[in-house]
């Protein structure tokens, strides 16, 4: 077979796969937004057996063939990186048996169901039986494709390609020797007055809020969509189809608000991709890299005093009752002050990195054997004692905040951090090319996120994070920059 033909072949497969994976995500979407509850046995079953035909598509031996000979062949930069990450992807996928891996994703959809279930009651034990079964399922699926490689660093390469327990040790030992001791200063410091972010916001004002946050940015009806879930997340399902969810909390505006330009972060990045890579696995960039584009949006561009001034007039409209007598500066200083807390999501930017070294802890702890799953709930509450000096006394407070446990996420929260890193990293960069506050009080943001086009977002996973930074900025990744900006940005506000 010659070249141009397999490559053809291809791209018929890749249109296939494609094709189960928009089926599967528009169901996840509504599943998660509209989809009646009692409806979900009947959903659950066939989500598996589409997942499971899937499988078998993605494990076709014939294609085994085909990329085994294209990686031989000379190809363009594009398909070259197609080759080998499909070749990554079907070792991997070929390794899990069938009846496996259509058992695990059944598990996975009755887990999340039941974390639903347990967040809206408070009790970590309608949920904890499901969350053992899942993570003893995780190592199956890990020992299957790899049984000679350390099990949590099979999980950690899975949300970022390459990196190991011994790639992120450091860099959170970086944080706990840099950011524990401000953390404690600022603690020390007098405290920033943020009680009227937590007085009651109702919902109904807010969805004309979310709406000109949504135009603020350049998030647009003819691509985009906003439906509104438990956990905002959201799902690329092509360039021109990207959808988002937000959370109305009606006791947290600063939350309310962020959620949505954190998860528009997300958004830009998916449609922002070179549109000849939708439909293929150039698509699929690693969680590390859309974490720095949400993490980016949210706090170093959205929690600036310029970028407020945009929006800040229009919420003191719609709450004067609340708002009338906070200035502009107040509000400000408001949404970036820093104290120990609970929720993940809801976290500032300086504790937040100790939330996920938590997780990352935990997770380790969970797969080398020096943590059971028994009583993980109080194991939670210990380490945010030991880190933050705060104890949660409810599950829902604690173990229970985040999803991403209950469809067999581990390995993902430390791309969280490694996100932000890397978005101080590209806001050193951008700051070289652009007056950013300028631009933000002009209220030109298209300026940045065309910015963030050209020099980040157009290359997909034509190149891995690290080698990415490379390209564009001749340097690879280096979290100093993030412990700058924090050390700045928290010494400037609490006048330390």
């Amino acid at each position: 077979m010659q070249k141009e033909e397999m490559l053809k072949c291809l791209d018929e497969w890749e249109f296939k796969i494609s094709a189960y994976d928009l089926l599967l995500s528009t169901a996840y979407f509504d599943d998660e937004t509209i989809a009646p509850s009692d409806g979900k046995d009947y959903r659950y079953d066939r989500f598996a057996y589409i997942a499971s035909e899937n499988h078998k598509l993605r494990t076709d031996q014939k294609m085994k063939e085909i990329l085994d000979a294209l990686s031989k062949e000379d190809l363009d930069s594009k398909d070259k990186r197609r080759v080998e990450l499909l070749s990554k992807d079907f070792k991997e996928m070929e390794k899990i048996p069938f009846d496996v891996y259509e058992n695990y994703t059944k598990l996975t959809l009755e887990s999340a169901s039941k974390w639903h279930e347990a967040k809206n009651n408070d009790d970590y034990k309608i949920f904890e039986p499901y969350l053992k079964k899942v993570i003893t399922a995780k190592r199956e699926l890990a020992l299957y494709r790899y049984p000679d490689q350390d099990v949590y660093d099979t999980l950690l390469g899975d949300f970022e390609m390459g990196m190991t327990k011994a790639k992120y040790d450091p860099f959170f030992d970086l944080i706990k020797k840099e950011l524990l001791p401000l953390i404690e200063k600022v603690k020390e410091a007098k405290a920033i007055d943020d009680s009227f972010i937590f007085k009651f916001y109702d919902k109904e004002r807010q969805v004309p809020l979310m709406a000109k946050l949504n135009d603020l940015l350049g998030f647009d009806k003819s691509w985009g969509y906003m439906g509104v879930s438990m956990h905002p997340f959201t799902s690329g399902l092509s360039s021109n189809d990207v959808r988002v969810t937000t959370f109305y909390d009606e006791y947290n505006i600063a939350s309310a608000i962020y959620s949505i330009v954190h998860e528009d972060g997300h958004a830009f990045y998916e449609h922002q991709m070179d549109r000849n890579f939708d439909g293929t696995i150039l698509k699929a960039v690693s969680s590390g890299m859309h974490e720095s584009q949400s993490r980016l949006l949210e706090n170093c561009i959205g929690r600036r005093k310029s970028f407020i001034k945009n929006y800040y007039p229009y919420l003191r409209s719609l709450y004067p009752e609340i708002l009338k007598d906070v200035s502009l500066e107040d509000f400000y200083k408001a949404v970036n002050a820093s104290k120990p807390s609970f929720i993940r999501t809801d976290a500032d930017e300086l504790t937040y990195p100790i939330h996920i070294l938590i997780r990352y802890e935990l997770e380790k702890g969970l797969y080398d054997g020096t943590i059971t799953s028994d009583d993980l709930d109080k194991k939670w509450a210990d380490m945010y004692e030991k880190y933050l000096g705060i104890r949660p006394q409810s599950a829902k407070l604690g173990i229970l905040q985040d999803i991403h446990w209950s469809d067999g996420s581990f390995g993902y929260f430390p791309t969280y951090a490694l996100g932000s890193a890397v978005s101080a990293q590209i806001m050193h960069h951008l700051a070289k090319d652009m007056d950013i506050d300028t631009v933000l009080e002009n209220g030109d943001i298209q300026k940045i996120t065309d910015w963030l086009r050209d020099n980040f977002q157009k290359y997909g996973y034509l190149y891995d994070l690290d080698d990415l930074l490379k390209v564009t900025f001749d340097e690879g990744f280096d979290p100093h920059y993030y412990i700058d900006y924090l050390k700045d940005k928290y010494t400037k506000l609490y006048n330390l």
